[in-house]
C-alpha cells in the first residue's frame, strides 16, 4: 500500500479553518475547500514508488534511503502503467482502465452552487453533442466535460447544513408566502394551483428567466424579510448575504432544508437539485465533473439543459446512517457501483481488523491515530495514520487496520 499526498483545492467558498483544524496546521487565511484522494487528472494523489534504479540497489549502498530511491509520482499514473494489478481485473471490466470514484473532504464555509447532475445516458448524449460542436472542454459555456454521471455522497465529520431535493409545492408555497414579497406571489400561486411536475417547473423556470434587475431587487427584499422572520427562513437569509441579488436564493425554497449530525449522510443521485451550504464532511463520487448549476454562481446556467435534466418531482430528503456488520464495517447503502464508502470505528486493543479486498481502496482516517500494514510499504510496522491522513491498498493487497481511531473505506461494487 501506499501512503497517499493529496492537493488542497482553494476555492472561494471554502472554509479558512475547517481542513487544518482536522489536519492538525497553521490555518493560512486563504479558503481550503475540498481535499482530493484519487485519480482524478485535475489534481491526482501523489505516491512514491520505487524507482527503476532502487528495485536492484547500488552496490554501494546496502541499505539506501528509500526517500532518495523512490520517485514521487501520480496515481493516475501508476494506474495506467499497470491497470489491473492496481484495480484488479473485475473492476477493469466493469469501470475501465481508471479508478472510478474521487474521495474528499470537504469544508465548506460559504454555500456552494446549487446544482444537479446527468445520469449516465445524459452525460453520453451531452458530451458527444459538445464533442460534435466543437464546444472547447475548457470554454466557460461548456456543460459536459465527460461523458460520465456523477452521483454523490457526503458524510458529516460535523454538523452539516444543504439542500436536497424538491420540497412539496404546497410547503414552498407556504414558505414563500410567509415572507410577503409581492413579485413572487405569482410563484405562491403556481406552486398551489398546478400538479406537482409542472408546478416546480413553471416556477423554476420562471425565477431563472426573470430580467436579473428585478430579480435582484425581489432577492434583497426576501432576504430582509427572511432575516426578520428568523426560524426556518433564516438559511435563505445567510444563503442571500453570500450570494445577494441572485436567482438561486429563491429557487433554493424550493428545496428541502437538510442538517446533518455527524456519522449521517446524504446520497444525491441523478437529476437532484442540491447544495451544500457549511460545514466539514467526507464526500464520493463518481470520477466526473459534470454539473449543471441552477444558482447561488456566477458562472454560466444553461437553463433549457438544466430544465431538460431535473427531475421535477418532490421527494423526502433520505437521511443516511450506517448500517453495522459483525466485521465492525459501518457500510452507507447507495444504488451505485462506482463507489462504496463504509466506516470504521477502531476501539484500539482488540484485534487487527482485515480489509483485504478484490479491490482498490483508499483508507482515509479522520480521527486518532490508526495503522494500517500489508505486504508493500511500511508493512512491519504498518503506516500510522494521522486525522486527514489516507493510503492507497491496490486490489488484492493485504492489508489490515489496527489502533484507535476512526477510518473511512473507499472502494467500488463489482
Amino acid at each position: 500500500m501506499d501512503r497517499l499526498s493529496n492537493t488542497v483545492r482553494p476555492y472561494a467558498w471554502g472554509s479558512t479553518t475547517a481542513i487544518p483544524e482536522l489536519l492538525g496546521t497553521v490555518p493560512t487565511g486563504e479558503p481550503q475547500a475540498e481535499m482530493w484522494m484519487g485519480a482524478h487528472p485535475g489534481a491526482p494523489s501523489r505516491l512514491r514508488r520505487p524507482s527503476a534504479s532502487a528495485v536492484s540497489g547500488p552496490v554501494s549502498d546496502p541499505d539506501p534511503d528509500p526517500v532518495s530511491v523512490s520517485d514521487e509520482v501520480s496515481l493516475t499514473d501508476v494506474i495506467a502503467a499497470d491497470p489491473e494489478r492496481e484495480l484488479g481485473p473485475a473492476a477493469v471490466r466493469a469501470f475501465g482502465p481508471r479508478l472510478p470514484f474521487l474521495l474528499k473532504l470537504l469544508a465548506a464555509g460559504a454555500p456552494l452552487s446549487l446544482q444537479v447532475h446527468p445520469d449516465l445516458a445524459q452525460a453520453q448524449q451531452g458530451h458527444a453533442d459538445e464533442e460534435r460542436r466543437g464546444v472547447p472542454v475548457n470554454a466557460p459555456h461548456r456543460t459536459y466535460k465527460d461523458a460520465n454521471h456523477k452521483p454523490e455522497l457526503i458524510c458529516a465529520l460535523t454538523p452539516f447544513d444543504g439542500l436536497c431535493g424538491f420540497r412539496r409545492p404546497a410547503e414552498a408555497a407556504d414558505l414563500i408566502a410567509a415572507l410577503e414579497v409581492d413579485p413572487l406571489k405569482p410563484y405562491v400561486d403556481l406552486l398551489r394551483a398546478q400538479p406537482e411536475e409542472e408546478a416546480l417547473r413553471e416556477v423554476l423556470t420562471a425565477i431563472l428567466t426573470a430580467d436579473p434587475v428585478a430579480m435582484a431587487h425581489t432577492v434583497a427584499d426576501a432576504a430582509e424579510a427572511a432575516e426578520r422572520l428568523g426560524g426556518a427562513h433564516a438559511p435563505y437569509a445567510q444563503i442571500a448575504h453570500h450570494y445577494p441579488g441572485d436567482p438561486g436564493v429563491i429557487a433554493a425554497m424550493l428545496l428541502n432544508y437538510v442538517q446533518l449530525q455527524p456519522g449521517e449522510a446524504m446520497f444525491l443521485g441523478a437529476g437532484v437539485p442540491h447544495a451544500y451550504l457549511g460545514g466539514l464532511g467526507v464526500e464520493i463520487m463518481a470520477n466526473s465533473d459534470n454539473v449543471l448549476r441552477c444558482g447561488l454562481t456566477p458562472k454560466h446556467i444553461d437553463v433549457p439543459e438544466l430544465l431538460r435534466i431535473v427531475r421535477f418531482e418532490a421527494t423526502e430528503p433520505g437521511i443516511l446512517r450506517p448500517e453495522a456488520s459483525s466485521t465492525g464495517e459501518e457500510l452507507y447503502e447507495t444504488p451505485v457501483d462506482e463507489f462504496r464508502l463504509s466506516r470504521y470505528v477502531l476501539p484500539g486493543g482488540g484485534a487487527p481488523v482485515d480489509l483485504t479486498a478484490a479491490t482498490p481502496q483508499i483508507l482515509l482516517c479522520t480521527a486518532g491515530a490508526p495503522r494500517a500494514g500489508g505486504t508493500g510499504a511500511g508493512a512491519g510496522e504498518g503506516i500510522g495514520l494521522a486525522p486527514g491522513e489516507s493510503v492507497f491498498v491496490p486490489a488484492g493487497e493485504t492489508v489490515e487496520v489496527s489502533g484507535t481511531g476512526t477510518l473511512f473505506r473507499a472502494t467500488v461494487v463489482v
